[in-house]
């Protein structure tokens, strides 16, 4: 916090917004006005930027990594304690209401959407490789400190600013309500899925968790012609994996008889739980170079045993 200037939510930028934000760990969000602009090239003046698109917000999802920040349960992990008040939100659509005047791939009007982040170094290994957010200096869409040392701000809040390389086109042909988890909850188990190559029509893939992520994850799969089984501890998700979602099987992580039978089955799984839980079990169900691709993010640490990991070369 030393390197936040200590302003005002009201103080620190002339475009005035209004949002629900969190002022402590209690899990409660209160209605809050503050403002905002993104562009650092005039931090006195600073209305939208040359290279900066304003965004009228009509829609933001609800990710678990809010909770997480909201409620600060990531203070003893390697990502930043929450920074109060924060205004939560980083699956974003809305329309574009002002562009600046080197803008070129937005006009005035269009949908748009906002994910993760806001902004990047722009010039590491990562970036270059259009991999800004995995950029050590990444800036998030909110609860980071922006290029002029003040706070970003979410989507839970009726506008944004935000440089035209953090947005993303929106196709009109899709729900804006429906869409907008696909910012980060979608492009969180979508990507796994191509860069581990387990979108092939014909692999078989594990599903752990049938909530936010996990239920993208069985339609993302099967739209791809993968096998899917969806793990779960809990059997009344049985219906809603197999008749709504087409998932291929349903696995109860809890019955032993049905783990032991299933083991050396998969060639990949993604594992969407948010909370601690063993994962040992869920390793032996891989076949020889199977992968585990762990997306929900605990606030305790896993306890790992290297066995399930040599056995059938595991990753």
């Amino acid at each position: 916090m030393a390197n936040v200037k200590k302003f005002s939510p009201e103080e620190e930028h002339p475009q005035k917004a209004f949002g629900l934000a969190a002022m402590d760990d209690s899990g409660v969000l209160y209605p809050f006005t503050f403002s905002r602009s993104f562009s650092p090239i005039d931090p006195i003046d600073r209305n939208n930027g040359e290279e900066d698109v304003t965004i009228k917000i009509l829609f933001c999802g609800i990710c678990h990594s809010d909770i997480h920040f909201i409620k600060n349960e990531w203070k003893n992990t390697i990502m930043p304690s929450t920074m109060y008040p924060v205004v939560p939100g980083h699956e974003i659509v809305g329309i574009v209401t002002e562009t600046g005047s080197r803008v070129h791939k937005f006009k005035v009007g269009d949908r748009v959407g906002v994910g993760c982040l806001v902004n990047s170094c722009r010039s590491c290994y990562c970036c270059e490789q259009d991999l800004e957010n995995h950029c050590p200096k990444m800036i998030l869409t909110y609860n980071s400190i922006d290029t002029d040392g003040t706070p970003t701000y979410g989507g839970y809040s009726d506008m944004i600013v935000v440089n035209e390389h953090f947005v993303v086109k929106f196709p009109e042909s899709l729900a804006m309500e429906g869409g907008a988890p696909l910012l980060c909850a979608g492009i969180t188990v979508y990507s796994p899925l191509k860069n581990f190559g387990l979108n092939k029509p014909g692999k078989h893939i594990g599903v752990v968790g049938l909530g936010g992520l996990g239920h993208l994850a069985v339609r993302f799969a099967k739209a791809f012609g993968v096998k899917v089984t969806v793990i779960s501890t809990s059997s009344k998700k049985k219906d809603e994996a197999i008749s709504k979602l087409g998932a291929d099987n349903f696995l109860l992580s809890t019955d032993s008889e049905q783990m032991h039978a299933a083991m050396g089955t998969m060639d990949g799984i993604i594992n969407t739980v948010s909370a601690k839980h063993d994962i040992t079990p869920l390793l032996f169900l891989l076949k020889l170079h199977g992968k585990m691709i762990m997306v929900g993010a605990p606030e305790q640490p896993y306890e790992l045993y290297a066995f399930p990991l040599i056995i059938g070369k595991h990753t």
